[in-house]
């Protein structure tokens, strides 16, 4: 359908993309550094992240518009300074990460990058065109419109995922819609990034897979923390598991011969 992406190709033909979903920490230190450094030290090549944006530009990596749920802190992210973020700890003990700081700490791993509000669109488009990075960063978003704000601004293709409009066209009427019809719906994007159901409606099937595939899609499942499940996905021929139980997938994927 489209041309391969960079970003897909950090491991061996037979591996399956391992993505950690905020990182990896049993204590709950979601999108922490520690977090993040714990999941590359299992090995892992892709981190599942989520990015805000301050009152005054800064670009961060948390999942919540407050700091209430996580952190010690207090307060909506995007009408708070960075300065005062500055002094939130997730669990207590945790700064939460800038997105630079990310990327000089791992200038090799690849990001999975949720964008979470419209204060970030400029903000993730200018530090990615600051650091060259566009081989290195997929851009995923529940609003397809959001997706696509930040891939306009960028002078350089990188990676999308399907928001959950292009992800529902696709589940429900892509048997039956011509394919050019699919193809522009799904213009710019590379992977279905999905639950393996939405409410009663079963999305990873085998035909799912199948048809991705045939259209040039990668599928990757979120979130799975199940060993049986891990496999029975695999077993289906999706390209990618995303995962709080980082330790776990990569013995399933050592098990299976699909661990790079």
């Amino acid at each position: 359908m489209m041309e391969p992406q960079p970003f897909f190709a950090a491991g061996s033909a037979s591996a399956r993309i391992a993505m950690a979903h905020r990182g990896f920490s049993p204590d709950g230190l979601e999108n922490s550094m520690a977090a993040f450094r714990a999941a590359v030290e299992l090995g892992y090549r892709y981190l599942e992240m989520d990015v805000h944006t301050t009152a005054d530009g800064v670009l961060l990596v948390f999942h919540d518009p407050s700091l209430d749920r996580v952190t010690d802190g207090q307060g909506r992210i995007a009408r708070l300074p960075a300065g005062t973020v500055a002094q939130a700890r997730i669990g207590g003990v945790e700064p939460i990460p800038l997105f630079e700081e990310l990327l000089r700490a791992f200038p090799e791993v690849r990001l999975n990058l949720d964008i979470k509000d419209w204060n970030s669109v400029s903000s993730l488009a200018a530090a990615i065109e600051r650091h060259g990075v566009h081989d290195q960063v997929l851009i995923a978003s529940f609003s397809d419109r959001r997706r696509r704000a930040v891939v306009k601004r960028l002078s350089r293709p990188v990676a999308g995922s399907a928001g959950i409009v292009s992800n529902a066209l696709f589940t429900v009427l892509g048997p039956v819609l011509p394919r050019p019809v699919i193809r522009r719906a799904l213009r710019g994007i590379h992977a279905l990034q999905v639950p393996v159901s939405y409410g009663a409606v079963r999305v990873v099937t085998p035909g799912f897979v199948r048809r991705a595939h045939r259209h040039g899609l990668q599928v990757h499942v979120w979130t799975i923390n199940d060993a049986a499940e891990m496999h029975r996905l695999l077993d289906l021929g999706v390209d990618g598991i995303v995962t709080d139980r980082a330790d776990l997938l990569k013995k399933v994927l050592q098990d299976r011969g699909q661990w790079d």
